[in-house]
């Protein structure tokens, strides 16, 4: 009987149509029954620049080489909320004595602390096209080197899987290199000017700390992601050719105000554990 109603030109055609249909409502349902996925990761020719989309979660990185003193505010801010961030130091950093109190403090209170080069050299040019500043050589050696120097504060190599490249340039030999010594290079997520706070006050293209705040929640709003899986990269310190409107002032104004938006903050080696 089956048989025979499916040899007529109209019943094969709706039954078509319903098997879609079913199709159509089964595939709803996992989707709604299933876990979220995720939306992975955003890298730029193979460096890693944003985690997983999937949650309002975002992790705080802060680079340094000469200077810190935004440090005793940037800690008590992150300390006030619970706070795990990431410092990406140089060798330079890592060896004047009289920031070890302040590396320690880092280390004891739970944060991450990884390399950001030995001699804070700049590995390719800012022009398009990029052109290599540094050989295979030169690049292997900085890195060890400023490696070792973590290892002084008795943090082990095996706990140094991430690196933040220096001046925040890079080419995708820098990457390769990196993971010969089992290192991931990250960067930050594009989209804010975060990165911008450490211009000078005679800088023309100075950014007040207020547009700085205002082009992070402008992301928040724009982007179809919001600020998920986000690597917000801000500097320790920014010497004293910055004197005034110092964005760390703003630290606990910035991080009350994700919240409030639904944020929370995991270390960047958590967020990127996948």
């Amino acid at each position: 009987m089956r048989t025979t109603l499916l040899r007529d030109p109209v019943t094969r055609k709706w039954f078509a149509v319903g098997m879609l249909g079913l199709v159509f409502f089964a595939c709803l349902w996992y989707f709604h029954k299933a876990p979220q996925v995720d939306k992975g990761f955003l890298y730029d020719r193979g460096c890693v620049v944003r985690g997983p989309r999937h949650k309002k979660t975002l992790a705080v990185e802060f680079t340094g080489d000469r200077y810190a003193e935004g440090a005793e505010t940037i800690l008590s801010e992150l300390g006030k909320r619970q706070i795990r961030g990431a410092f990406f130091l140089t060798g330079n950093f890592y060896r004047e004595s009289k920031f070890a109190p302040l590396i320690r403090r880092i280390r004891d209170a739970g944060h991450y602390l990884g390399p950001h080069s030995d001699q804070h050299l700049q590995y390719a040019t800012w022009d398009e096209p990029q052109r290599l500043l540094v050989t295979k050589p030169v690049f292997t050696q900085d890195l060890v080197a400023n490696l070792t120097e973590i290892e002084s504060f008795a943090i082990p190599r095996r706990n140094v899987r991430l690196f933040l490249p220096p001046y925040e340039t890079f080419m995708a030999e820098n990457v390769e290199w990196a993971r010969e010594l089992g290192i991931t290079l990250i960067n930050y997520t594009p989209g804010t000017q975060s990165h911008t706070d450490y211009m000078e006050d005679s800088d023309p293209d100075f950014v007040t700390s207020a547009d700085i705040l205002k082009s992070i929640y402008r992301k928040e709003q724009t982007d179809p992601d919001g600020l998920n899986g986000f690597l917000l990269l801000m500097h320790i310190g920014s010497g004293p050719g910055r004197t005034r409107d110092h964005l760390f002032d703003r630290m606990g104004e910035l991080f009350d105000e994700l919240i409030r938006r639904g944020y929370s903050f995991q270390r960047v080696d958590e967020l990127l554990a996948r």
